[in-house]
This record gives structure tokens, sequence and C-alpha cells, in this order.
């Protein structure tokens, strides 16, 4: 039996940098939870379990509820590949990354609030690049951008389609 905290190397990198960095914040908020919780359901039972399973819950990317997923447009093996979803505890929702070493960059960024204290962010900009070649992005939008072009109205249809049209996206 694996100790391992996914079946994604990416994934378990970064839990190996959580459980070092001991509770210091890297990104504002950002926190790892049990890899494919399924007590996740920001459809509030509008979207049969069909569609939850294409969802792959990771981490909260806030301290106030929201959190990321990966959704499984379809069926690539390499997971970590996948698109990167925000579900807001506020509504939002919608593709943030095309992967997970996107949103590994778009986590590297500056905190907008400057009172956003985050201790661990030049560790983990340095384990960012050490392990995997990549640097913070100039402005997020380089990285949300791309990926809602590529992936944002296919993602919307699937929301309207999982919730018989009870969310618009």
């Amino acid at each position: 039996m694996s100790n391992a905290y996914s079946p994604l190397p990416e994934l378990n990198a970064l839990k190996g940098l959580e459980d070092r960095l001991a509770g210091q914040y890297f990104a504002p908020g950002f926190e790892l939870f049990a890899y494919d919780d399924d007590d996740r359901d920001w459809f509030c039972g509008m979207a049969g379990p069909e569609y939850l399973e294409r969802l792959i819950h990771f981490a909260y990317a806030n301290a106030s509820g929201s959190y990321y997923a990966l959704w499984r447009c379809d069926d690539r093996a390499d997971l970590a590949t996948l698109p990167v979803i925000f579900f807001g505890d506020e509504g939002d929702l919608g593709v943030v990354a095309c992967g997970l070493r996107e949103l590994f960059r778009l986590l590297a960024c500056e905190p907008d609030d400057p009172e956003d204290e985050c201790p661990g962010r030049q560790e983990y900009v340095a384990w960012l690049s050490r392990n995997f070649g990549l640097t913070a992005p100039q402005h997020a939008g380089e990285v949300t951008g791309p990926a809602e072009k590529q992936f944002g109205r296919r993602f919307a249809d699937w929301v309207r389609l999982a919730t018989d049209g009870e969310i618009d996206i």
C-alpha cells in the first residue's frame, strides 16, 4: 500500500513541500486537502454522480472555502494535464489553468493584497524552479487567459448539461 498523497507525482511533490513548510502558506489560503474528497458538491445536488465523478477535488483556493478541482474533460491518462477548475465560495466558477503545472505557476504570483502574508512563498518559488523549471507569470492572466480560451466554453456547456441548465456560467 502506497503512502502517496495522490496518483499524481506533481501533487505528491507539492504535498511534500507543504508538509515541510509546516503550516506556512506559500500562496494566500492555498491548502491541499484529502485527494479526490468526494464530499464537495458545488452543484448543490443539481448534478448527478456521473458528472461529479468527472471532478477530482484537491485543494482549498483560499481561506473562505473556495477550492480547486481537476476536470476530467476527457479520458487522458496524464491527470496532471487536466484543466483546473476554481469553485468559488461566492458562486464563482471557471477554468483557471490548463493543468497542474500552470496552476503551480499561478500560485507563485505575488498576492494581490499586500496584507496576505505568505511566509513560504520564496521557498515555493525556488521549489517551482528547481522541480519543474517554472517561474511565476508576470500577470495571472498569462495562465488564466489561455485556460479559459481553451476550455471555458466547453466547461460552461458541461456545467449546463450537468445541472439541466440550472447553473449558467
